[in-house]
């Protein structure tokens, strides 16, 4: 998407004809334009000179952002900063400064000597025309100061587009032509001296009600722009942290250079204390470092050599040597900045009402006003009252209240959610994710920590728990198993010091053995260690136990005699079960996915507390779960972005959880920066109060219109009930600024404070059972059709990871629908859609270094 800055949109009106004239050009396939932020984004094939030339030719000005040459990321992101400048705000502050001035002058003449008896010089007290004159002059001066209305005002009027500067400007000429006729009428009367007719055509100027509208607009403008310019501010605040500068080591020196200067593999020095320039890797040193600034976390996180540090955060305690591997417009910092611009340029789906709205909004209002001065006068009232019921018509409807009730929502929920580590990469991936009736988790990394841990230690009788754990892991540390990569780490949190193991063999299909200290050791399956050693019915019973929570036991024996069981799992995080908690108080069905057997896909859901389980899910069948439930109801799928991509591109909303320093993970619609699936749960109620407060706006704006256009046209004058046009013009002036305070609210958010979360209308009714007809594997068969099924005796499984390698095995040969395979059991359940050879099952199984036992049929 190409990115151009617009100027001289003043409103909705504005916005839906750029949006228009860009979108005739040929080539252009989308084009979406912000008032907010006057920015344009274009996607197509069509030349910025024919895409500016169109924005030109409707009345506007046009350039393409980054068209300037620049030098590196800092040019970049002054460029986007200076985009994001408030350059109304002063500029309105001195034009209502100067419209104050010659305005109270103006009333003290016109209506103070007449309503409160102020005096005035003896020449204008006795010289009406004089009198009208400096009026007229006074309201001139204003018009002038504010001329910017009529310029754009009658300029888009003759482009056959009015805006809400066109209603401003038809109200205040009408009101100035009047007051100047009745000055003529006025001037003829005094020379008849017919001094009845002087005064009656004096009480009829209405100069200060041209220029007083003129300020008041000029009022609003200032409040609209000052509150706008608040909604950019977490945009802002991500740019203010961009490093300016960097410590290379170069020779052995340090050279402080500018942070465009740094080069892909450069080695730098960072200090306690200092942003950290660029996206790195840690060579020398330890720290803790905040990053807070791109994730949200305060507390901060320690770092080795070998971790990864990111751009802008902040470097708290040791000094860090690192080696840069991203820099320019590749860093984390960089990419946020990006993103959140991007997402700011899209627009939502609710918005498309404001836009229909608003394009016919401003020829409707003239309409409506020159229809209510000819009912008036129809009716036989005078042309002065009749003109003045027109000029409050024009003056109090507000296109602009509609044109920023969406933008200027989307711009801070955005902001909020950058500032918590959650980036919504469109306006609509924003709205969206609030709707979202079914969740589906992948299991491993995103529920669990991704990698095993040791959770129980069961020593044996008259064996120490510390003895157990030492032997073991000494045995293990020649392994390269996952399982024992898991009791090693455990023995290094202990601090435990390992002996040397000697005659190490690996018994594939078995488990593994050694000479720890002249003794010989084993460990594997159940079934193996009871061939060693005499296992006691207790400790199977507490194995068993174990392995139904979905843990896997390792056995230990030294000499024939069982030292005891260590249970190995992949660990729930710590905040997995409180968010799943959260999303189902919001009325989310939660699905976890997962390639593990049912029985410890069971026991893991259980732990979490999803609300449904979808076992045996390989990696690339997880497109088609996702496309089954969101037959059930909008559906998201969140995953490392990796190797779910397919799945969270077929989702409705894709959300990439854990992205760390990649967060342009292209696959997905919301990116979160941390592995808290906390984050989920911030993201659906971030969008929900967005979404929450887009409608408030709206139906403010439309509201808003629906009641005050007809009682500008007088409709309750029968009630004794009628509009100054002065007072119109206020009303208008705060109307926008009202809508813009109220999306500042979300300012005020804590994105994880769940004690208003609520179910809405549209959360899923579900069958008595609790799960999704979408979510379950379809094992009904086509009528006629018979189904095969065959039963692998299988040794030397293990663990979960056993069970995915002979899954994937057996489910790769044509013929084989689906196998359910179980460690525990020592199993593999075969469904065929076709007759497969017990030889070919068998091959493909001891291909995988495990043995067959026996095929037999059902």
């Amino acid at each position: 998407m190409e990115q151009y800055l617009v100027t001289g949109m003043t409103c909705a009106a504005c916005q839906n004809r750029v949006e228009k004239a860009v979108s005739k050009v040929p080539g252009v396939t989308s084009c979406s334009v912000s008032l907010l932020t006057n920015s344009m984004g274009v996607e197509g094939t069509a030349s910025p000179a024919e895409i500016i030339r169109a924005v030109t030719e409707a009345g506007y000005g046009a350039e393409k952002k980054g068209a300037k040459p620049r030098g590196g990321s800092l040019e970049k992101i002054a460029e986007q900063e200076e985009a994001l400048k408030d350059r109304e705000t002063p500029l309105l502050r001195k034009r209502l400064v100067a419209s104050l001035v010659f305005l109270l002058v103006l009333m003290y003449f016109s209506m103070g000597h007449m309503m409160l008896g102020l005096p005035i010089p003896a020449f204008f007290r006795d010289n009406h025309v004089a009198m009208g004159l400096l009026q007229l002059l006074l309201a001139a001066v204003v018009m002038v100061i504010n001329q910017r209305f009529f310029t754009s005002g009658y300029r888009s009027l003759f482009h056959g587009a009015p805006n809400m500067d066109t209603l401003i400007a038809l109200g205040s000429s009408a009101a100035f032509i009047y007051s100047v006729c009745m000055l003529f009428a006025m001037t003829r009367a005094q020379t008849d001296g017919d001094m009845e007719a002087v005064m009656s055509r004096m009480s009829e100027f209405y100069f200060e009600s041209a220029a007083m509208i003129l300020t008041l607009i000029t009022v609003g403008k200032m409040l609209e722009a000052y509150s706008k310019g608040k909604t950019t501010s977490a945009l802002k605040g991500l740019m203010k942290l961009a490093p300016k500068t960097a410590t290379l080591l170069r020779d052995g020196q340090e050279i402080t250079v500018s942070v465009d200067q740094v080069q892909t593999g450069d080695l730098f020095l960072v200090r306690p204390g200092e942003n950290i320039p660029v996206d790195g890797v840690v060579v020398e040193g330890l720290s803790a470092v905040n990053e807070a600034a791109l994730t949200g976390e305060s507390l901060p996180v320690d770092k080795a050599p070998g971790d990864t540090v990111s751009s802008a955060t902040l470097n708290q305690s040791g000094a860090l040597t690192c080696r840069a591997t991203r820099v320019g417009e590749d860093t984390t910092l960089s990419q946020i900045i990006q993103m959140v611009s991007d997402a700011a340029a899209t627009k939502a789906p609710v918005a498309k009402l404001a836009d229909k709205i608003s394009g016919v909004f401003v020829p409707a209002v003239i309409g409506i006003a020159a229809l209510t001065i000819l009912i008036w006068l129809l009716i036989g009232r005078p042309l002065g009252f009749a003109l003045a019921r027109g000029i409050c018509v024009l003056v109090v409807s507000c296109p602009c209240a509609l044109g920023l009730a969406t933008p200027v929502a989307i711009m801070v929920g955005n902001g909020m959610g950058a500032k918590n580590g959650i980036l919504f990469k469109t306006a609509e991936a924003l709205q969206e994710a609030g709707r979202m009736q079914i969740i589906a988790l992948d299991k491993t990394g995103t529920i669990t920590e991704g990698q095993p841990q040791v959770t129980d230690i069961l020593p044996a009788a008259g064996v120490e728990a510390g003895e157990l754990l030492r032997l073991a892991a000494a045995l293990e540390q020649l392994s390269e198993h996952p399982l024992a990569r898991a009791v090693l780490r455990k023995a290094e949190a202990e601090g435990v010091v390992l002996p040397a193991c000697e005659d190490f063999r690996a018994l594939p299909g078995n488990g593994l053995a050694g000479t720890v200290e002249g003794r010989a050791l084993t460990g594997g399956s159940g079934r193996f260690i009871r061939g060693q050693a005499e296992v006691s019915a207790e400790m199977n019973e507490a194995a068993e136990a174990l392995a139904a929570e979905g843990k896997t036991p390792l056995y230990f024996a030294a000499e024939g005699r069982l030292l005891g069981v260590i249970a190995v799992a992949d660990t729930l995080r710590p905040d997995s079960a409180q968010a799943i908690r959260e999303l189902q108080d919001m009325g989310v069905h939660v699905v976890m996915l997962t390639g593990d057997n049912a029985v410890t896909a069971r026991a893991v859901g259980r732990a979490a507390g999803v609300s449904e389980v979808v076992a045996g899910v390989l990696p690339d069948g997880k497109e088609q779960v996702i496309r089954r439930l969101k037959e059930s109801g909008r559906t998201a799928m969140v995953g490392d972005g990796i190797n779910d991509a397919p799945a969270l591109t077929r989702a409705d909303i894709g959300i990439a959880i854990g992205a760390g320093t990649d967060v342009a993970v292209d696959a997905a619609d919301v990116v979160l920066m941390k592995s808290s699936l906390l984050d989920v749960a911030a993201a659906v109620r971030l969008s929900r109060r967005t979404y929450r407060n887009i409608v408030e706006n709206l139906f403010w704006a439309l509201i808003y219109n629906t009641l005050l256009i007809p009682t500008a046209a007088g409709a309750l004058v029968g009630l004794g009930v009628t509009m100054n046009p002065m007072l119109g013009a206020a009303a208008m002036s705060l109307s926008s600024f009202c809508v813009v305070m109220n999306a500042l609210r979300l300012n005020l958010m804590n994105v994880h404070d769940a004690s208003k979360d609520r179910k809405p209308k549209n959360a899923l009714t579900l069958p008595a059972d609790g799960t999704l007809p979408g979510g379950q594997e379809n094992t009904e068969k086509p009528k006629g059709e018979t189904e095969m099924k065959k039963t692998l005796a299988i040794e030397g499984m293990m663990c979960n990871h056993c069970e995915n390698t002979v899954k994937k095995a057996l489910e790769a040969l044509e013929g084989v629908s689906a196998a359910e395979v179980s460690h525990s059991a020592g199993t593999a359940i075969v469904t065929l859609s076709s007759p497969v050879s017990d030889d070919a099952l068998k091959s493909a199984v001891e291909a995988k270094d495990y043995k067959v036992l026996r095929v037999t049929e059902g």
